[in-house]
């Protein structure tokens, strides 16, 4: 029997699901440093994605807890309020062991740059394993071979050149290709690098195909549908059933999340999507304390990456995370 998936843009539309139906996670979700398919070269180079498994009374306690412990006029209680340093003590708690969500929520933390890197190389190897290896490899020989700040402005053209158009251009395959052959002169032979412009070089046809993509299209370079995927995955890996409550994003249309719901088996990594709704923040408290748990992640994830990690925070938070890195999510 067909189970319905309730959108925010129309009617509930039915999904057929398969299974034990009593073995079903309910889990709220909110995100945190999303820019749609710009991975490199924005404001944050993390993103984090928090789901949680308690009710509605669980989640207004929680809430009340959070506001009784770092005090703010405002009506709706978000996490930049959490991510001021006199309230870090607070954060401790919230993630501790004395506070209400260990064992109740979970974060999928995406690094951006080493998403795109990944994407990128499965785009031209088409070898899913392959483009895991390369990738990693870059990240190193990359910016060894060019310097950080060169090899980032490398990868934030193609990146630019590979998101979906949308009617703007901010960069021409002529200009990324100029670029492309420009480097590849100094890419040392037999190396990551010089495998990539190599590639590159080869597949401008499917480069420019896949920039060109038609709109509406599943925007796969977007770190939240890997988060969903990897979310789904974490809460299903026992064989439950995976009920969605989320906040609403622009990119989560019913077409795409019809796409998501309609697969006949597990998601890719395990997990099996039972329904999928979008909802306001200020309706759910269960999204609400979700922003909070994203928020603070990001914070302390971007802090690590920036070399600046905060010790008692990244162990606190270690428990709740699965991680996107070159070589993809490990738990």
């Amino acid at each position: 029997m067909g189970r319905a998936v309730e959108t925010a843009g129309g009617p509930s539309r039915a999904v057929e699901t398969a299974g034990d139906p009593s073995r079903v996670v309910e889990i709220a979700c909110d995100e945190s440093g999303s820019e749609g398919e710009k991975l490199v070269g924005g404001n944050t180079d993390m993103f984090a994605h928090a789901s949680v498994r308690i009710d509605v009374r669980a989640a207004e306690r929680c809430l009340d807890a959070v506001r009784e412990r770092a005090p703010s006029p405002t009506t709706m209680y978000k996490s930049s309020i959490l991510r001021r340093s006199k309230h870090r003590w607070v954060v401790a708690w919230l993630l501790g062991p004395s506070g209400p969500l260990l064992g109740h929520a979970h974060v999928h933390l995406i690094d951006k740059p080493r998403l795109f890197t990944v994407r990128l190389a499965d785009l031209l190897t088409g070898d899913p394993a392959r483009a895991r290896r390369l990738a990693a490899a870059l990240g190193l020989e990359g910016p060894r071979v060019y310097g950080a700040e060169t090899w980032t402005a490398f990868l934030a053209s193609l990146n630019d050149l590979l998101r979906a158009r949308n009617g703007r251009v901010e960069i021409t395959t002529d200009a990324a290709y100029d670029l492309v052959e420009s480097l590849r002169t100094a890419a040392p032979p037999g190396g990551p690098v010089a495998e990539l412009m190599d590639l590159l070089l080869r597949a401008r046809p499917r480069v420019e195909a896949f920039g060109e993509r038609a709109p509406g299209a599943m925007p796969v370079l977007d770190p939240l549908i890997a988060a969903i995927v990897g979310t789904v995955a974490h809460w299903g890996r026992d064989g439950a059933r995976v009920r969605v409550v989320h906040d609403r994003q622009t990119i989560l249309t019913d077409d795409r999340i019809a796409e998501l719901t309609s697969l006949a088996g597990p998601l890719p990594g395990g997990g099996r999507l039972d329904g999928f709704r979008l909802a306001a923040s200020a309706s759910d408290a269960r999204i609400q304390v979700a922003d909070l748990l994203a928020g603070a992640a990001r914070q302390i994830a971007e802090s690590n990456r920036r070399g600046g990690a905060d010790p008692e925070l990244t162990a606190l938070l270690r428990p709740y995370t699965s991680f996107w890195g070159f070589s993809g999510r490990t738990s």
